[in-house]
C-alpha cells in the first residue's frame, strides 16, 4: 500500500514533470522516491536538460542525477555520453510518449511498438515498448479507453524501475495510469483520480 502523484507544469518553452512514490503509510513511508525532470519543448517534443531522483529507505536517502544538453549526457558518476536523438529520461518519457502519440496517432495500433532512447543515472539505453491494446479503465471520472503500452525489457539492473502506461485519446493522449514496476511482487499502480489539470512551474 502507498500513494503516488504525477504533475506537469509548463511555462511557455520550460517544463517540469515530478513524479512522487511512496510505499507504507504517508507520515512513515518504508520507501520514497521523487523524480524530477525539467528541460524545454522543441518542435520534436520534450528535450530533457536535467533529471533528478532522490531515494529514501528508513533514514537512508540516495540522491541520483542527469544533465543532458544537444551534444552530452553526463552520468551520475561524471562520464559523458553523446546525446542520442530524442533522448528522454525516467520521468519525461511518458509525457514524451503523449506527444508522439498526439501527431501520430497510429503507432498505438496492437503489435506495434515504439523506441525511446532513455538516459538513466548510470547509463544511455533504448527502452522499447510494445503496444498491447485498447483498454476500458473504471476510474473515479468514470470509464476511459486507453492504449495499453508495455516495456519489453523484463530484466533491469538492480534498483531501476520500469512502468507500464496507458494512454487515453479522450485525453489528449495523456497517461490514465501507470503501474511501475521493481520487481515482480513489488510495484505501485497509478490510476487517475481527477482530470488533467496544468499548473505553473515552481519557483
Amino acid at each position: 500500500e502507498g500513494s503516488a502523484r504525477v504533475r506537469w507544469l509548463r511555462d511557455a518553452e520550460r517544463y517540469q514533470v515530478h513524479m512522487d512514490v511512496a510505499i507504507g503509510p504517508s507520515f512513515a513511508p518504508l520507501m520514497a522516491r521523487r523524480m524530477t525532470s525539467e528541460g524545454v519543448l522543441g518542435a520534436g517534443g520534450l528535450m530533457p536538460r536535467r533529471y533528478q531522483e532522490e531515494t529514501r529507505v528508513g533514514l537512508s536517502t540516495r540522491r541520483n542525477g542527469v544533465q543532458m544538453d544537444a551534444q552530452r549526457v553526463v552520468l551520475a558518476n561524471g562520464t559523458e555520453r553523446p546525446t542520442p536523438p530524442g533522448v528522454q529520461d525516467s520521468a519525461s518519457q511518458f509525457v514524451q510518449m503523449s506527444f508522439m502519440f498526439t501527431l501520430n496517432p497510429a503507432l498505438l495500433k496492437a503489435g506495434s511498438s515504439v523506441t525511446i532512447p532513455v538516459a538513466l543515472p548510470r547509463r544511455v539505453d533504448n527502452w522499447i515498448y510494445d503496444v498491447v491494446g485498447e483498454e476500458t479503465l473504471q476510474t473515479a471520472v468514470g470509464s476511459i479507453k486507453a492504449f495499453h503500452v508495455r516495456p519489453r525489457r523484463e530484466s533491469p539492473r538492480q534498483g531501476e524501475l520500469t512502468a507500464q502506461a496507458w494512454f487515453a485519446p479522450s485525453l489528449r493522449y495523456l497517461p490514465v495510469r501507470i503501474m511501475i514496476h521493481q520487481d515482480a511482487e513489488t510495484f505501485v499502480d497509478l490510476l487517475l483520480d481527477a482530470m488533467p489539470t496544468l499548473a505553473e512551474p515552481e519557483r
